[in-house]
């Protein structure tokens, strides 16, 4: 069976958490975690980043930041990982879904401003697939309506707009280092930003409610607890595992995008007639080859297509069922405006094996079973 995902691992990750455990400290903020922290604050030429337990939580830190209260409505698209509105229903928030592309499966920034009310906080952009979102227009709306910008960039590490580095375009930028990401510490994530204004609170906020950070830099002499907090601290031996990648990022980033490469070339004859569509990537946005889609002529040709792939010992699979359809995203929040392709396009698209360790020959055999499925060839 080709998986459809493996954790990447390039060799050193082991040594690394034998490092970590010698360092004698294997709680959050160990050397491993400021070296990660350092390494994308430097790549990504952030002011802050603080690592995080996941996206998720990062995203609860960011929801808490934006100073939400019960009520406050968030703008956010309905193709997305359920973490991306969870964070703000903890809030009390009331999510405000609206349309996306069809070509990029991210939120049309066209229909925001319409979806925008007096309760109103926040927006927040998906960077679907690791393909930027229009940010340019998004940041002219929220500073027009004096709203904050959330950008979710759970798979945009290591992407950008226009040269500027995902996450780090909006008030607050959410990493995931997930086992599915292009970098992966397991389970993790990190919150970026660039205001200084924001570390104290985000600070105390990730430490449990406590001054404990000025502590540990001797700028108080006892930490007590100051205010609301949880524990968002990763292990250190999780950020050893995810370091070692970081190191070789590049590397990373070139097999992965071969692997993209690969699939879009070799399938485009498919494209061309007219049997599937292929991603698209507008000239603003410079992707990390996080995932290959297709999509195909409808919800019964896919799940055809990935019976049939399975069938020939490959995982494929399709990805989010569109929020405001769930059981939750009708209790929380409220479609604005006509779901034209939200959920049309969400029943088309099948992903892909794509991972660091995926050998090319996989890859070739991926790609020619589907240039052989049946359907293609009548």
């Amino acid at each position: 069976m080709i998986d459809f995902n493996r954790p990447p691992f390039v060799g050193k990750e082991l040594d690394y958490i034998k490092q970590a455990v010698d360092f004698g400290k294997l709680c959050g903020d160990g050397e491993f975690t400021k070296r990660c922290s350092a390494w994308m604050r430097d790549k990504f030429q952030v002011s802050h980043v603080l690592m995080t337990t996941s996206c998720t939580h990062a995203l609860e830190m960011a929801a808490y930041l934006c100073d939400l209260k019960p009520g406050d409505e968030v703008i956010l698209p309905s193709y997305t990982f359920v973490s991306t509105a969870d964070a703000f229903v903890l809030r009390g928030a009331k999510l405000v879904f609206v349309d996306i592309h069809p070509e990029t499966m991210n939120i049309d920034e066209t229909k925001i401003e319409a979806a925008i009310t007096e309760k109103t906080k926040v927006i927040v952009p998906v960077h679907y697939a690791g393909v930027s979102c229009a940010m340019n227009e998004i940041l002219d709306i929220a500073k027009k309506y004096n709203l904050k910008v959330v950008e979710d960039a759970a798979q945009g590490v290591n992407a950008y707009y226009n040269g500027k580095a995902l996450g780090t375009i909006g008030d607050f930028g959410c990493y995931s280092f997930h086992e599915t990401k292009n970098y992966s510490m397991g389970e993790g994530g990190a919150l970026v930003f660039q205001k200084d204004e924001y570390l104290e609170a985000a600070e105390i906020l990730r430490e449990k409610g406590t001054d404990r950070s000025k502590f540990f830099r001797g700028q108080v002499d006892k930490y007590t607890w100051v205010n609301y907090g949880s524990s968002y601290l990763p292990s250190d031996m999780n950020a050893a595992y995810l370091y070692a990648q970081l190191e070789m990022a590049d590397e990373i980033d070139k097999k992965r995008h071969a692997i993209y490469d690969y699939y879009d070339k070799k399938l485009r004859p498919l494209a061309q007639a007219g049997y599937i569509e292929q991603p698209y990537v507008p000239e603003y946005a410079s992707h990390n080859a996080h995932m290959y889609f297709i999509k195909t002529k409808d919800l019964e040709e896919r799940t055809k297509l990935i019976q049939y792939l399975r069938e020939k010992g490959i995982w494929s699979v399709f990805h989010y069922i569109p929020l405001h359809s769930a059981a939750a995203g009708l209790k929380f929040g409220r479609f604005h405006g006509e779901d034209v392709y939200t959920t049309k396009e969400s029943e088309r698209l099948m992903r892909l094996p794509m991972f660091y360790n995926l050998e090319m020959d996989k890859v070739e055999y991926v790609a020619q079973c589907i240039l052989d499925y049946p359907e293609f060839n009548k």
